[in-house]
């Protein structure tokens, strides 16, 4: 099937690893330029190299933080000056603020999911639209979570998750007479080399194998790639008619009806 995504420019956040990274090699196969940032400039630079040796695509490799203003800025400025273009956006930078209760979980905690959850999207979205207008229309796309839909995680997480989750949604409504549509997608556990749930198979994995087991009915977990075909698939004109849809990928791991 051709996503007809060839010569389109998009912007992945948080891409030197996991879900971000897998996303961006997803759409540089279907012939995307592709921005990739992140703060540790050694890794970003090292994902940029097997990324292009992987697909031989167009990869920029951007070093900044997503929670200030003007590193966001440059990241986007220089994506539209390299590729002439952006058509989409992937707000995949995230962080989990803390795994205490909400009575343990400070404000500098509520602090650090806010930003990098809620403010960065917002952030990254609004420097965007402007080329994606002046392009003709373009996707965005919020990396949330299952714990943005139903309760799971600290209160932190869960509260700031479905905020990215309702922001898409709104977008959606609003930006959709500029054709541009806007998304989100809830991972469920998804393994990968460096991420949260490798560490927690690695300390406990008794405790891990019983989690799979009763929590996710496929008995494993999810993989970046999984993520990163929906993602892909949503980025394309074939899903020009979904817009303002929060789609989960978790392997039947959630509890919502809806």
């Amino acid at each position: 099937m051709d996503l007809k995504l060839k010569d389109k420019a998009a912007i992945v956040t948080g891409s030197s690893r996991g879900i971000g990274r897998g996303i961006a090699r997803g759409l540089l196969a279907e012939g995307c330029a592709v921005t990739i940032c992140g703060r540790d400039k050694d890794a970003l630079e090292g994902a940029a190299q097997e990324l292009k040796a992987e697909t031989g695509g167009a990869v920029l490799a951007v070093t900044g933080d997503g929670t200030k203003a003007e590193d966001a800025a440059r990241i986007v400025e220089e994506t539209a000056r390299a590729f002439g273009r952006l058509d989409i956006l992937v707000n995949c930078f995230g962080r989990v603020p803390g795994a205490g209760k909400f009575l343990e979980t400070s404000e500098a905690l509520w602090a650090v999911g806010v930003d990098a959850n809620i403010y960065a999207p917002i952030r990254f979205s609004r420097l965007a639209v402007p080329y994606m207008r002046r392009g003709g229309g373009g996707v965005i796309i919020n990396i949330a979570s299952i714990f943005g839909r139903e309760v799971g995680g600290s209160a932190a997480y869960n509260a700031t998750k479905a905020a990215e989750i309702a922001l898409a949604k709104a977008l959606s409504r609003e930006l959709a007479p500029l054709n541009i549509r806007v998304n989100s997608v809830a991972p469920g556990s998804i393994l990968f080399p460096g991420g949260a749930w490798e560490k927690r198979v690695q300390e406990d994995p008794e405790g891990m194998a019983r989690f799979v087991k009763a929590e996710i009915p496929f008995g494993r977990f999810g993989t970046v790639e999984e993520v990163a075909d929906v993602v892909v698939f949503l980025c394309s004109e074939r899903a020009r008619w979904v817009t303002g849809a929060c789609i989960t990928v978790d392997g039947g791991q959630s509890r919502s009806n809806i």
